[in-house]
């Protein structure tokens, strides 16, 4: 699977958007190659157990391939062929990206530690691409590898590796394509954003120290100069001989210079208008943001740099480094990458390492302190220069190999050639070498000793174990035990020497003799039985088939010589340089042993450079043939026909350093132990050296308080150079578990403080060290460190001690001082179980500067969960800077059967600043004056102090005389005297009036809350979070606050969680230095009881705001569920079908014992058929701190005290009794009235004329002393009447909001009373009226068709419906309307659901024929008549339309004449039109236009006689009024209408048709025509008979 870099795929991103002040672009992208990265490289038959890096899951750790893509978006229509050819052209057009030049990557390694593979000697590879790789056979092999070393135990608890003066260094060659015009930019724009981020962090460090403002301001605008002065400076521009660019990196230049000008632009207006520091560091935040984005190279073709610790043949660890970090550019030294040719510091990381933060690691492969530089080879020059403390020496490298055969060392019989590389793999001989082009020898062929060979396992240790195992056999099952073929081996089974001939090393005693270990799994004898000793498997009983048995024997040796003349004496006994093993691949050692079968020597000859830039990588003469083995070893050998040298960076000398590690204490540890808690040691690592503090049992927040010394510490380098850059110190903290291995709990890096002068005046202070686990903070350590040049300087002294331990130095150490802790234990709540059984007897220890006190045990927490005397002191000595000032241990142990106290959850105070308090800052307490004049006037914001009545003037001089006699006064109410009939109007009006109304008001929802803001009601404050979110309530913690309970791990795998929570406060104040001083008073005062209170809780929820759909639909079907302790209300028959935004109007009044129960939980569920209900979201409140809080959380203060109306007092107690109580609470004097009118109250002077000013008076207040006591309420920072928007969220998604809720609480204590009626919120619910509309006549109706005789005519019905509704009615047909008339008697009847304060319809209907619910929807109430022609054998045309709003018609008109299309709204005219409500109208009558705008202009198509009546379901019953001219026929009687003979249906009707349209219309034709028949006729029988007349008229017949 192929796995584009992020980069790539972030840029993607951002070409898709505008960005700042620059245009945007279509997607591009090269031609460019893209790197691929994936798991380690060596073939294996067994599954690749990394195969997941390989499909882009995690890191990839090896170079894998590149691949050259082009990308480009074109517009228009999808390409039908996917796949295509790529066009030799385009292909010759990609060749001029496709120059390379020669790169040169050097290394130079300056240690080693932290080493955790110690098997097998260990060296390290440096890589870029496949260049460098050793198991990549197409590329020459170059120097890329340090000399294979053996890992030294540093004598406490890692391993480095011992290369002393002669620091290996490694060179990688390689070609790649140039891109230093992208590399070069990009590291520019990140030193930019480097310096900007050390500023940002500059100032907060000043803030947070509490420096003035004008220093912080000070510092603030030189940063913001600085930035403006950086971002001032352009990128380099794009050279188009010199640089092969593509158009993604011009458009990517043009927007890097926009965003700068930007920022440059945006930076000088915040330095000439920022007021605040910390609104404008957050203004600095956006710009640093913005460089972010814009430090985004995609086409990055150039492979990361990967580092591999090799141990023996295995790749064990790994470290990546983009290749742009160690980039040299001779463009500026800004274009310089930010690690070139500096030394850092390397955390390598195992494959496939999920952590990001590879100092949080559980374990660390090995840390490597090193200087990397990349460059072009023409500029290597440069770190030639840079290595100013150090020579570059150049080596070959060969090993001479012998064994041992009858005791002889020889060359002969050997498995591997005389001379090889360090593996045997190569043969190497040195006579074979040929010097590389361009190099010449300097010297001959000499030994070269490795020096960890003089590090034996001993090695840094003053005591040692030595030990062997003694082994038997037998050749039967059952048989007698014998002498086995190996009579001693180590623990792996490789043959050792026998116990009777291991000596003591020199410098070394033997502290006692030998002696069996049998604290193990042995027998009495302690031997250890197995099959075969190569399977291994032993056990402690012996069985019939066991064949092989072994004892171990130990014996403890000291060291009694100099270490560092024991050290000499080893270099000096290499000798030849032989190292000893008993196999080639097994580890060496210096000294020859018994079982040691061969040994080798390394053998080094220098060379020397005379070409600049010459390769150095040797030809072997006839390696390939000198040896006859096989056409296998043959072709072995001509794949490694090339050898690479050995570079090493020597130094002169070392310089002697000193550092001295101040560990103070640590807080807020991880828990590890199944109490909870934690016995934590630090390891404190510096260069080759180590040390550990003591182990502090059970603690989270130890305090160490010890000072670890590393003398003699060789560090080579210039000291300045050292003081600019020191070494990395590694802290590492462990839990120790006296079975089993210690468990990590977090590591630290940090630099010390280096003074190359013992005068150095600087002091190094403690400061807090986070530590790491994995991506996670694992707490923070109080740490300081110093390191000394121990060289021709005095260093200071040492440190006091305590014991064998040296303490931290005063002048390092915290100034401490006596500090009063008051500790506020008000109770435990929530405790969960532990050890399968209740918490219910609970005690609480607090711990802090070492002192302990303990609570009281609480008896039972299921009868009442406070403690008894929550109140407790503790004297401590504590430091004066509050960064030092260690945590608040707290401890809740729970008391249980036989004696048993276990801890069952734990907390930690990091900081106590917020609890400090000044005891000698007393609030004062105003005494009444004798004279209340002077008295300052209390108004209300915004207003002034009204002239009379005003103590102090004039007018009220003399009122005032005789204050405390002062006659009560009584506003005088103006609409007393209302008449019966107004009354009866106004009571009809207040039916209209309910709390939604009030709701809807506060909104602003002028249409909803009909008239309720013109009467001048109150009004709620609706706030749009949480009620403890707002200012200044902060969480209702100002009597005590909630601390979350955690218990430590009691299985690996399980991680700690909540188990409960504390109540409490504290307040940290200094007390006199002086033991007989009095103490300040103390802070808690006036407690209240702590037993349980009874209370009635009214839960009012209003209804949810966006919740997330939780159906296919899209939609919800959600209801509430409320839970108090045991008592749970789930609504799930009243759910609400089809909704996000329901509308619930529910109240649940709940009866519970405060703080036996307290969490109210309210949850919005979504309601399924089938499957069980999901929760959307829960909301939690805390009732308790809404009861304790000073600001009085429990029930809002409403705007005015009304005896009656909608805005009744709903508390159980008056005003004057909550300011009475707010007095006694807060130590006040009690107000004082005088009279109804004024209130002396906490200094000032209330007056009710200055709080009802302009006021709308109604009949509703209450007595005037409630209403001014309910005023100087308002005055002060209490909670009021309100409604709070409450997020939700659900358990699965605990940090994505769901949702949220509109709600409030109100608590009332049963003590204090039982409180008034609860407001009625619920949903309003809509009226069922009936819609009579009768129709009467139409008029002037448009004449739509033309009949077989040639008239204008329409065959007119009217049809109509209400909005919404889905049922239409009609009329019947009024046919062969010649002149527009239509005559109907026809009533429409709409029955429908109607809610007045809203004027909305409501209708209810299902969505689809399979849902199951309806879905309710509200509309205006529209009332639809449309006049149609109606047609028997072709579809009626539709000839106008009327659309009437019941609430807001226009007003008929009497006759049709005047019935015009100025009637309408929105008439060309711009006629003002007066508009009725028929809800209020009851009736009306009259003529209404019928439109059509099918011509685009509004036509007038018609008049409608209409007669409207709208009734009540009540009304409905009394005077019923069936459809049409239905029975019921009443109210009114329809009679059928009066239409004339015309109208008729001319197939149904033929003698009509013959009447009406023929005769009428044809008469004189059709008398014209029998006329002439009649005429014709007559003349026929006239010639007929004229002949025979005439006959006989001749003849006289």
């Amino acid at each position: 699977m192929i796995t584009f870099p992020d980069d790539l795929e972030e840029e993607i991103h951002a070409m898709m958007e505008n960005k700042g002040n620059t245009i945007g672009f279509l997607p591009t992208f090269g031609p460019c190659f893209v790197n691929f990265y994936g798991s380690t490289r060596e073939f294996t038959d067994l599954p690749d157990q990394y195969e997941d890096l390989n499909k882009g899951v995690g890191e990839g750790v090896a170079f894998r391939g590149r691949v050259l893509v082009s990308l480009s978006t074109k517009l228009g229509e999808e390409s039908d062929t996917p796949v295509l050819d790529i066009d030799h052209k385009e292909v010759v057009s990609v060749q001029r990206y496709l120059r390379r030049r020669k790169y040169r990557l050097y290394g130079a390694f300056l240690n080693a530690t932290m080493i955790s593979e110690v098997d097998a000697p260990v060296e390290f590879e440096i890589s870029i691409g496949n260049y460098g790789n050793k198991l990549d056979t197409s590329i020459d092999p170059q120097p890329s590898t340090t000399q294979p070393t053996n890992a030294v135990f540093d004598g406490c608890n890692y391993y480095f590796l011992p290369w002393s003066e002669t620091k290996p260094c490694v060179i990688v060659n390689s070609h790649w394509e140039d891109i230093s015009f992208r590399l070069d930019t990009l590291n520019i724009i990140l030193k930019k954003i480097d310096r900007l981020e050390e500023s940002i962090a500059n100032v907060r460090n000043s803030i947070k120290a509490g420096l003035q403002t004008t220093e912080v301001a000070a510092q603030l605008i030189g940063m913001i100069d600085s930035l403006i002065a950086d971002c001032s400076v352009p990128i380099p521009t794009l050279d188009p001989i010199k640089d092969k660019f593509n158009d993604l990196d011009k458009k990517r230049f043009e927007m890097r210079q926009a965003e700068l000008t930007s920022v440059v632009a945006d930076a000088t207006k915040l330095r000439e208008n920022a007021t605040d520091v910390n609104e404008a560091l957050d203004e600095v935040d956006g710009y640093l943001r913005q460089l972010k984005e814009i430090a985004i190279e995609p086409q990055n073709s150039m492979p990361d740099v990967v580092i591999w610790m090799i141990s023996g043949s295995t790749r064990i660890a790994y470290y990546r480094i983009p290749a742009y970090e160690l980039l040299y550019s001779s463009r500026d030294p800004d274009a310089c990458g930010r690690y070139c040719a500096k030394v850092q510091s390397v955390f390598l990381k195992y494959p496939g390492s999920k952590s990001d933060v590879a100092i949080g690691a559980d374990k660390m492969p090995g840390m490597l302190r090193m200087k990397l530089w990349l460059g072009l080879e023409s500029e290597e020059a440069n770190w030639q220069k840079e290595q100013t403390d150090g020579s570059l020496a150049v080596f070959a490298e060969t090993y001479e190999n012998q064994i041992s055969i009858a005791g002889n060392w020889t060359t002969k019989l050997m498995p591997r050639p005389k001379f090889t590389d360090a593996s045997g793999d190569i043969k190497l001989p040195k006579d074979k070498f040929n010097v590389p082009e361009g190099w010449r020898w300097a010297g001959d062929w000499f030994v070269s000793p490795e020096l960890s060979l003089l590090y034996d396992a001993d090695a840094g240790q003053t005591k040692f174990m030595e030990d062997v195992f003694e082994c038997e056999a037998r050749n039967i099952p059952g048989g007698q035990w014998g002498a086995s073929s190996v009579a001693y081996t180590d623990v792996r089974g490789d043959a050792v020497t026998g116990r009777d001939e291991i000596t003591c090393p020199e410098g070394w005693s033997w502290e006692d003799d030998w002696c069996l270990d049998v604290n193990r799994a042995v027998d009495e004898e302690g031997w250890e039985y197995c099959v075969e000793a190569t399977l291994g498997n032993y056990g402690p009983v012996e069985k019939t088939y066991h064949l092989c048995r072994r004892r171990r024997w130990a014996r403890n040796r000291f060291l009694s010589a100099d270490p560092k003349a024991v050290e000499a004496k080893k270099k000096a006994a290499l000798g030849e340089g032989w190292e000893y093993a008993p196999l080639f691949n097994m580890k060496f050692h210096a000294s020859e042993r018994k079982m040691d079968m061969c040994r080798r020597r390394r053998w080094h000859r220098k060379m020397v450079a005379e070409s600049p830039g010459a390769s150095a990588v040797f030809a072997m003469e006839g390696s390939a043939d000198d040896d006859d083995k096989g056409k296998k070893d043959k072709d072995k050998e001509d794949e490694k026909r090339h050898s690479a040298p050995r570079m090493f960076l020597t130094f002169e000398k070392s310089n002697k350093y000193q550092l001295r590690a101040y560990v103070y204490q640590a807080r807020d540890l991880v828990a590890s132990d199944s109490d909870s808690y934690s016995d934590p040691y630090a390891y404190v690592s510096f260069s080759s050296r180590s040390q550990k503090t003591e182990v502090i049992k059970t603690t989270l927040c130890p305090t160490w308080d010890q000072t670890l010394i590393f003398d003699e510490l060789d560090i080579y380098g210039d000291p300045n150079l050292i003081a600019e850059n020191p070494p990395d110190i590694v802290v590492e903290v462990f839990d120790h578990d006296t079975f089993g291995s210690p468990e990590f709990l977090g590591r630290a890096v940090t630099k010390p403080m280096v003074k190359l002068e013992g005068s150095d005046p600087r002091v190094a202070k403690l400061f807090w060290l986070p530590l790491y686990h994995g991506d996670d903070s694992a707490g923070e350590l109080l740490v300081s460190f110093e390191l000394f040049l121990a060289e021709n300087t005095d260093l200071p002294f040492m440190p006091p001690m305590r014991g064998q331990l040296y303490l931290v130095p005063n002048g390092i150490r915290p100034v401490m001082q006596r500090t009063g802790v008051e500790i506020l234990s008000w109770g435990v709540r929530n405790m969960k179980k532990f050890q399968l059984a209740s918490v219910t007897s609970p005690s609480i220890e607090f711990e802090v500067g070492g002192k302990v006190i303990e609570s009281k045990v609480i008896k039972n927490t299921k009868k009442n969960p406070n403690f008894d005397t929550p109140l407790m002191f503790l004297e401590v000595m504590l430091p004066k800077e509050e960064l030092y000032t260690p945590p608040m241990n707290l401890k809740i142990r729970d008391h249980r059967a036989f004696g048993r106290k276990p801890i069952v959850g734990i907390h930690v105070v990091k900081s106590l600043q917020e609890y400090r308090c000044d005891p000698t800052q007393q609030a004062e307490i105003t005494e009444l004056p004798d004279n209340p004049d002077e008295l300052p006037v209390a108004v209300p914001p915004g207003q002034s102090p009204s002239v009379v009545g005003t103590p102090g003037s004039e007018v009220s001089a003399k009122e005032t005389d005789h204050v405390i006699e002062m006659p009560e006064e009584t506003p005088q109410d103006d609409t007393a005297s209302t008449t019966s009939a107004e009354k009866k109007k106004k009571d009809v009006l207040e039916e209209e009036i309910d709390w939604w109304s009030k709701y809807y008001g506060s909104i602003g929802d002028k249409e909803k809350c009909g008239s309720y803001l013109e009467k001048g009601y109150d009004t709620i404050k609706i706030f749009d979070c949480p009620l403890e979110k707002v200012e200044p309530f902060d969480n209702f913690t100002d009597f005590c606050n909630t601390y979350d309970l955690t218990r430590g791990k009691t299985k690996e795998d399980e991680e700690s969680s909540g188990v409960g929570e504390f109540k409490g406060l504290f307040r940290v104040y200094p007390l006199p230095p002086d033991l007989k001083a009095p103490l300040p008073p103390k802070q808690f005062k006036s407690l209240p009881s702590s037993t349980p209170m009874d209370c009635i809780v009214r839960v009012y929820v209003i209804r949810a705001i966006d919740l997330q759909p939780q159906d296919p639909s899209g939609l919800a079907d959600p209801y509430l569920k409320v839970s108090l302790g045991k008592t749970k209300i789930k609504e799930n028959d009243s759910y609400i079908p089809n909704t996000l935004n329901p509308m619930f109007g529910r109240m649940f009044e709940i009866k519970a014992s405060i703080p036996v129960v307290k969490d109210l939980k309210i949850g919005v569920m979504d309601y399924d058929f089938l499957s069980s209900d999901d929760v959307i979201g829960e909301t939690i409140i805390d009732l308790e701190n809404r009861v304790l809080t000073k600001y009085r959380a429990t029930c809002g203060l409403q705007a005015t005290y009304n005896t009656s109306g909608p805005n009744v007092w709903r508390d159980a107690v008056t005003p004057t009794q909550v300011l009475q109580k707010y007095c006694k609470s807060n130590s006040l004097p009690d107000p004082v009235y005088y009279g109804a009118s004024k209130l002396c109250f906490d200094g000032k002077m209330y007056n009710l004329q200055d709080f009802e000013a302009n006021k709308i008076h109604n009949e509703h207040e209450g007595p005037a002393e409630e209403r001014l006591a309910l005023y100087a309420l308002r005055m002060l920072p209490l909670v009021q009447e309100h409604i709070e928007t409450r997020p939700l969220y659900s358990p699965m998604l605990p940090n994505i909001e769901q949702g949220k809720l509109q709600m409030w609480v109100d608590v009332f204590p049963i003590h204090l009373g039982f409180p008034s009626t609860p407001f009625d919120v619920q949903v309003r619910q809509p009226k069922s009226y009936e819609l009579r509309c009768i129709i009467w006549n139409t008029k002037d109706v448009k004449l739509d068709e033309t009949s077989i005789t040639g008239e204008r005519m329409s065959d007119i019905y009217i049809k109509g419906w209400l909005a919404g509704q889905d049922e239409k009615v009609q009329t019947d047909v009024h046919y062969r309307s010649l002149n527009g008339e239509g005559n109907f008697n026809w009533r429409f009847v709409f029955k429908f659901d109607y809610i007045p304060p809203e004027q909305v319809l409501v209708i209810q209907k299902k969505d689809h024929f399979w849902s199951l619910d309806k879905t309710e929807v509200r509309v205006p109430p529209t009332l639809i008549l449309q006049i149609w022609d109606n047609d028997k054998f072709s579809p009626d045309d539709f000839l106008g339309t009327l659309e009437l709003n019941l609430n807001g018609m226009p007003s008929p008109s009497k006759k049709s004449s005047k019935c015009t299309l100025e009637k309408l709204p929105e008439n060309k005219a711009g006629v003002e039109v007066t508009s009725v409500s028929l809800f209020e109208q009851k009736r009306l009558n009259g003529w209404w236009p019928c439109i059509s705008e099918e011509t685009g202009t509004r036509e007038l198509t018609g008049k409608l006689e209409l007669e409207m009546e709208i009734v009540n379901e009540a009304e409905a019953l009394e005077r019923p009024a069936g459809p049409a001219r239905d029975e019921p026929n009443a109210n009114p009687t329809l009679e059928p209408p009066n239409r004339p003979e015309t109208s008729f249906l001319w197939f149904t009707s033929p003698w009509k048709t013959l009447k009406f349209i023929i005769w009428n219309n044809y008469k004189w034709y059709i008398i014209g025509f029998f006329l002439v028949v009649l005429l014709i006729l007559f003349i026929a029988l006239l010639l007929y008979s004229i002949p025979g007349a005439t006959v006989n008229k001749v003849f006289g017949v």
